[in-house]
C-alpha cells in the first residue's frame, strides 16, 4: 500500500513547531499522534508513521523538543544518548502535553468530524501517550516501554479510554517492580491491556537499536494493530 508524507507547521502561542504527517493510500482513515522516544521525530519514528500509515491510518508525529531544538535527528550511540538525555530534562512536561493537544486537534482536522484518533508512543513518548490519555486529549492510547508512567499512576483514576502497554521482560530502565505497580493499578480496568515480552529489553521494537528483537517487535506491532482496530 503507497503512503505520503509531508511536514506541516503547527501553531502555539510561544511559537510555531513542525509534525511529520504520513496518509495512507487515499488519504483517510483513522489517526495517530505518533509521540517521539528522547531521540527525536528521527528515521525510526518517521520509519513507524510511514509503517502505521501503511496500515491505513493518519499518522501525525509532532517535534516535541522544538523549543530546545528543531527537527532533533539522533542516533543511538553513546554520544546520542547524552544529547537526548538533556533534552528530555529540559522538555516542560506540560508545554509538551499542550503541543499534543494541538496536534491532536490538527488530526482531526484530517481525519473528519466523528473520527477517532490513539496517542501511540514510545519511551518517554509512551509516557506522554498515558498521560494525554489521562487528560481526555486521545479516544485511545497505546505505549511502548513508557519510562516513568509507574510515577504518575496518580492520574490513573483519570484515565476514561482504552490503553494498551507494552513492556520488555528485561527492560534496563523499566525494573519488574514497576511493571507490576502498573498492573496492579489497572487490574480491575477491562479497558487496559499491558503486554510483557519475555527476554525483551528496553527499545526491542527498534531495529536501530542492539536491543531490537524482531519477533517481539512483529507480536506487538500486531497487538496493537488490533487494540487500535478495536477502538478506532
Amino acid at each position: 500500500m503507497s503512503t505520503t508524507s509531508q511536514w506541516l507547521e503547527i501553531d502555539t502561542p510561544d511559537g510555531v513547531f513542525d509534525a511529520y504527517l504520513a496518509l495512507p493510500h487515499g488519504g483517510k482513515g483513522p489517526g495517530i499522534v505518533l509521540l517521539q522516544e528522547i531521540f527525536g521525530v528521527n528515521e525510526h519514528i518517521r520509519n513507524l508513521a510511514d509503517q502505521y500509515a501503511a496500515d491505513g491510518y493518519i499518522v501525525l508525529a509532532p517535534d516535541l523538543f522544538w523549543r530546545s531544538a528543531t527537527r532533533t535527528e539522533l542516533g543511538y550511540d553513546d554520544e546520542s544518548w547524552k544529547t537526548a538525555y538533556k533534552l528530555m530534562q529540559l522538555t516542560d512536561v506540560e508545554k509538551a502535553l499542550a503541543d499534543i493537544g494541538r496536534t491532536a486537534a490538527t488530526l482531526r482536522v484530517w481525519t473528519g468530524e466523528g473520527s477517532r484518533i490513539a496517542a501511540l508512543g514510545y519511551c518517554f513518548g509512551g509516557r506522554l501517550a498515558y498521560l494525554a490519555a489521562a487528560r481526555g486529549l486521545s479516544d485511545a492510547a497505546v505505549a511502548y516501554y513508557g519510562g516513568g508512567i509507574q510515577d504518575r499512576l496518580d492520574v490513573a483514576a483519570q484515565l476514561a479510554v482504552p490503553l494498551q502497554l507494552h513492556f520488555g521482560g528485561r527492560d534496563e530502565h523499566i525494573p519488574p517492580a514497576a511493571v507490576a505497580s502498573v498492573a496492579e493499578c489497572f487490574a480491575d480496568q477491562r479497558d487496559v491491556e499491558i503486554h510483557v515480552y519475555p527476554g525483551a529489553g528496553h527499545g526491542f521494537n527498534c531495529p536501530h537499536r542492539h536491543n531490537y528483537v524482531q519477533r517481539m517487535a512483529a507480536q506487538a506491532h500486531g497487538n496493537t494493530l488490533v487494540f487500535l482496530a478495536e477502538h478506532l
